[in-house]
């Protein structure tokens, strides 16, 4: 007898859950409000944070130097073959899950159980690690005291519980509510990025980025579980400068990337979804890679790359030259930045919460939208609750890199979604396609999968270990209590 681990979701049962494309909601809809700068803004508020004004510095003087540039090139590419899977199946099925639910629709109900709770993994300790950030971002700007808002030092980190509460209030009251704060910011934090560019190519010196792809050298690598995987089997030592330290660099610049498919999982709640959801998705990427790469440029140009402050690269930079009033604008753009990040990343984990839920795989009483305010409630209210104890009382820094290869994976599986789906249902109305699929979708699978190996053994023990446990949890309850298992018709 079939256990029914791959039973998939009729895409015609996914359409009906999201409410017609007439703006109407029904009961367990969520309200359709968002345009397409709402949504730009949502996916610029998660994928600008903090790392444009320290993983740029890092990078360079690491791995890459003045061709960090590159890197952030080539990791942006990598990011839009993603972008284009996400904006092909976001518009073609516009509801809230974004992943998870491409994943039920195409591979069967294991596969859609194992991407929503690995991104719950992602945004959850993503939202913890950067409230934490913000406090200290904030602690510092105001000389606040390091026993509420340091990451070391500090028994509860009451600014990030602070900053979660708060947040989580926003995204509880509504989607347009937590679109107009995510704006206000991202234009404060842009508009800043910008100036910071613009400012610094006076002071740029030609003799900073010659040459351009310093010579290459190899670095003895880490031993044990802190290999990558490509280390760990192939016996090579990490590679700094020349073409490979610009690969190496491109495996972790690319995380500065992640977070844009936060956009998809709104998708349900945008007004014109096939028009829109393409923009917010390319749209946002274009103004993150324009930003990165005009900030890595600025750096290098502006300090030898192997005199690079690592812990504030871009302040140290314009002190530097003389023009240190601009460090307090980094710092302000700083905790814009990482403010955005943790609402959007609440706001996209109630959105995949609502949707197990709605499907039976999470208890059903979560998966209610609120007469008043037409949002996950519940589920914003317990992710919220949980963000704010990782934040308080659990240092991150060791489980960041579990941020990533859950992103990853789930880049993988929305990629060959895009072929499954088209095998599986050709007549769904596809108002944007993936160009030379499955070339396209395939490329974008194999190039996650390349980043996934870059990553260190621990990551991947860490992440076998949360998949384990999520596996454990389906068996004994998603698997018996899921509407398809029901035979309930999802309406």
């Amino acid at each position: 007898m079939s256990l029914g681990l791959t039973r998939t979701k009729p895409v015609d049962d996914i359409l009906a859950q999201g409410g017609d494309d007439d703006g109407t909601e029904g009961p367990g809809r969520l309200k359709k409000q968002l345009g397409v700068f709402d949504l730009i803004g949502f996916g610029i508020g998660i994928v600008i944070g903090a790392g444009i004004f320290t993983l740029t510095g890092v990078e360079a003087k690491a791995h890459a130097g003045p061709a960090i540039v590159l890197s952030f090139a080539f990791a942006g590419l990598a990011s839009f073959l993603a972008a284009l899977c996400y904006s092909e199946l976001a518009s073609s099925v516009p509801t809230a899950g974004s992943a998870y639910t491409y994943a039920y629709a195409t591979m069967g109900e294991i596969f859609a159980w194992i991407v929503g709770w690995d991104l719950v993994l992602e945004f959850a300790l993503g939202a913890a690690s950067v409230a934490r950030a913000w406090s200290g971002y904030l602690g510092n700007l105001f000389d606040l005291p390091t026993r509420w808002f340091a990451e070391d030092g500090s028994t509860v980190n009451v600014g990030a519980v602070a900053l979660t509460l708060v947040l989580g209030l926003v995204a509880y009251v509504g989607v347009r509510q937590s679109a107009r704060v995510t704006g206000v910011l991202v234009s404060i934090k842009v508009a800043i990025c910008i100036f910071i560019v613009v400012v610094g190519l006076f002071y740029v010196k030609g003799s900073n980025i010659t040459p351009f792809i310093p010579a290459s050298k190899q670095s003895s690598g880490d031993a044990g579980v802190k290999q990558t995987v490509v280390e760990a089997v192939f016996g090579l030592d990490p590679a700094v400068y020349g073409i490979g330290g610009v690969l190496t660099a491109m495996a972790i610049v690319f995380f500065a990337f992640t977070g844009f498919e936060a956009v998809a999982n709104v998708s349900e709640e945008t007004r014109k979804p096939q028009r829109d959801l393409p923009l917010g998705l390319l749209g946002t990427l274009g103004i993150a890679l324009a930003l990165y790469i005009g900030v890595s440029f600025v750096l290098t140009g502006m300090v030898e790359y192997d005199k690079i402050d690592d812990d504030a690269a871009i302040a140290s930079a314009f002190k530097s030259v003389g023009a240190g009033w601009a460090a307090t604008l980094v710092d302000v753009a700083a905790v814009a930045g990482l403010t955005t990040v943790v609402l959007v990343d609440i706001v996209a984990m109630g959105r995949i919460g609502f949707a197990m839920a709605r499907d039976g795989l999470l208890p059903r009483a979560a998966g209610v939208v609120h007469p008043k305010f037409g949002t996950p409630h519940r589920v914003t209210v317990v992710v919220t609750v949980l963000v704010a104890v990782l934040a308080g009382f659990v240092p991150l820094a060791t489980l960041v890199n579990l941020v990533s290869i859950g992103t990853l994976f789930a880049f993988v599986l929305v990629s060959l979604a895009v072929p499954l789906l088209r095998r599986s249902d050709p007549g769904l109305e596809r108002t944007f396609k993936v160009p030379f699929s499955p070339v396209v979708p395939l490329l974008s699978a194999l190039a996650c999968i390349y980043l996934m190996l870059n990553l260190t053994l621990e990551t991947w023990i860490r992440f076998a270990v949360w998949m384990a446990i999520g596996l454990a949890f389906y068996a004994f309850y998603g698997r018996r209590k899921a509407r398809l298992a029901a035979g309930v018709a999802s309406s």
